[in-house]
């Protein structure tokens, strides 16, 4: 009964090749914390190792579809998750934009809609992205972490397509850490939300469509009770002026 923005991945599903990061003590202990295994699946896990990963988009077309259909935000995430968290940083704005068009043109052949909105993976984003990502006909992008809706600005010009910062921890962030638990998650998530100010949420289909449904319906009904409505991100953009505007 509430409206949200997706954000889909849409080519392959290289998830595995994420797994020589385990190497790094970092990601290690975010992959316990989180019980990724138990979490994912080993098959996602070992996505596109040995095998190419099936293509996303055509896989859950009848999914993106219906939410589509049901009015929600229907945004760009990306083409191959993988590849953009291991090599955008270092592409051209020319090869930024081809990569962002890919999932764009997939998004407009399974709904026939044009997206109205990106995320970029992991909140990995440089100047050259947010420029390439500036051609599109987008209406906002949630391309990083911050408090208010905002402009970016790259060499001194203000790009025309506004940011929704995500402002809270996502699960794997929160999770494991300072004594929280399954069983008081909700209570330090619910502590963190500000009334009166922008709270924007990160969840993923896995995590709280999956093995957390329960504790996020548990989080909706008491975040409701609290007096926080639930709204896709394209609603956060009437409190934010225009390029320009003070």
């Amino acid at each position: 009964g509430i409206q949200a923005t997706f954000f889909f991945s849409l080519g392959p599903d290289n998830m595995g090749r994420s797994l020589w990061r385990l190497a790094k003590p970092a990601f290690l202990k975010k992959m316990l914390r989180s019980k990724a295994p138990s979490l994912y699946g080993w098959d996602i896990l070992f996505r596109g190792t040995f095998m190419p990963g099936p293509l996303i988009g055509r896989l859950c077309e009848t999914a993106i579809r219906r939410i589509a259909a049901r009015g929600h935000d229907i945004g760009v995430h990306a083409w191959d998750h993988y590849t953009w968290q291991t090599r955008i940083l270092s592409a051209s704005e020319r090869i930024a934009c081809r990569v962002v068009q890919k999932g764009f043109d997939e998004l407009v052949r399974i709904t026939g809609k044009l997206p109205t909105c990106s995320a970029a993976p992991g909140w990995i984003v440089n100047d050259t992205i947010l420029c390439a990502k500036d051609r599109f006909p987008f209406a906002f992008n949630s391309d990083c972490r911050g408090e208010s809706v905002f402009y970016p600005m790259v060499n001194g010009q203000v790009l025309r397509t506004p940011q929704v910062p995500v402002t809270l921890p996502t699960y794997d962030e929160l999770i494991g850490r300072d004594g929280v638990t399954q069983a008081n998650y909700n209570d330090r998530l619910l502590a963190l939300l500000k009334p009166g100010k922008l709270n924007v949420l990160t969840i993923h289909a896995e995590v709280e469509g999956i093995a957390c449904l329960s504790m996020f319906e548990d989080f909706i009904r008491r975040a409701t009770a609290a007096g926080f409505a639930f709204v896709p991100l394209s609603e956060c953009l009437r409190e934010c002026p225009s390029p320009g505007v003070s």
